[in-house]
């Protein structure tokens, strides 16, 4: 049984956190000025009051706030999101349709960020005085400063215009792709700008932390042992060197995660891209608050998940981490008189 009480422990410390998500969240939402029956009864023209007093009624929203937050509350620990104000459907529905859009495009955006940078950090530490090294440290201050929103701004306008070569709106062709694999093949070749756009800002991010962490890396003593031993340079960097300098990247991996939806939010919007970012702002627009409720748990359920996967992460790239705490779970008391 107390193997399982970390495991325990950890989903306690989640739920209890997901609860809180849940409460600041809804809490925020309702300080925030205007109401979604305010938006609908825009859109309409005008209603009377009596027209508005119902309509806050059916939607509850003319119960106090913590009566409104208790009953979100109960309905969300059995699964119900709700019902969209806006788009007339179940938000659950809505959240999983636009979710799978927004996983690939985050997740191919990290897999770009996280190869390119940890590379141009490893070829400019090799030769830190070099001209590749000034050039990476001159493209990560770029592309570290320049907003992701102006970056696809200047993306589309130069492929819309320059070279049209990329589509710059949407996820698929409206004309069809011909099977699935030109359906993948569709998808892939939407997916570049969005992706790239999201990814640049973190190449310059993990190409200056890579780079740090292998100088460092580089100038510690079993590198110099491993050196004299007459191993050749790329062994050294590859075999020895490049595990311990990855574990920096992978901390910020983790950390970046939640950024890395919030940059999904501009993103999809300059790209008309069809997940969970453009529709967070369509329902900021619209007042639709049980949608935004919906995404903001599942981005904090996201990125739970993905630190979850960055301490196995950890394990897998440096063993030790995991092993002290398997040793001492295994050691087992002295008898009272044993010898030391």
């Amino acid at each position: 049984m107390s193997r399982y009480l970390p495991a325990l422990s950890r989903l306690a410390q989640a739920l209890g956190l997901l609860l809180a998500v849940i409460v600041l969240n809804f809490l925020l939402i309702q300080l925030a000025p205007g109401d979604p029956v305010d938006v609908i009864v825009g859109e309409m023209g005008g209603a009377s009051e009596e027209v508005i007093a119902l309509m806050r009624a059916d939607y509850g929203l003319d119960k106090p706030v913590l009566t409104q937050l208790a009953i979100y509350v109960g309905k969300v620990a059995t699964g119900d999101f709700g019902y969209s104000y806006y788009f007339n459907q179940p938000v659950l529905t809505l959240i999983l349709q636009r979710l799978p859009a927004t996983i690939l495009l985050v997740l191919s955006a990290l897999s770009i960020a996280v190869l390119a940078g940890t590379l141009l950090g490893i070829f400019s530490a090799r030769r830190p005085k070099g001209l590749l090294s000034h050039a990476v440290t001159i493209f990560s201050l770029a592309g570290y400063s320049a907003p992701v929103f102006w970056t696809g701004l200047m993306l589309l306008i130069l492929f819309a215009n320059v070279w049209p070569i990329f589509p710059v709106s949407g996820m698929t062709n409206i004309r069809g792709s011909g099977g699935p694999v030109g359906a993948v093949l569709d998808v892939a070749h939407h997916l570049v700008l969005p992706a790239v756009t999201l990814a640049t800002i973190y190449i310059a991010s993990y190409s200056r932390l890579a780079r740090a962490s292998m100088l460092e890396v580089l100038g510690a003593d079993y590198i110099r042992t491993a050196r004299a031993k007459g191993l050749s340079e790329r062994r050294v960097v590859y075999g020895h060197a490049l595990r311990n300098a990855l574990i920096p990247v992978v901390t910020m991996v983790g950390l970046q995660f939640g950024q890395l939806f919030a940059g999904a939010v501009l993103v999809e919007t300059v790209f008309n891209w069809p997940g969970l970012g453009r529709l967070a702002y369509e329902s900021i627009l619209r007042r639709d608050y049980p949608t935004l409720l919906a995404i903001l748990f599942f981005s904090a359920v996201l990125v739970m998940v993905a630190n979850e996967l960055t301490d196995l992460a950890y394990r897998k790239i440096d063993p030790r981490i995991g092993g002290a705490s398997r040793r001492r779970r295994r050691a087992k008391p002295q008898p009272k008189g044993a010898s030391a």
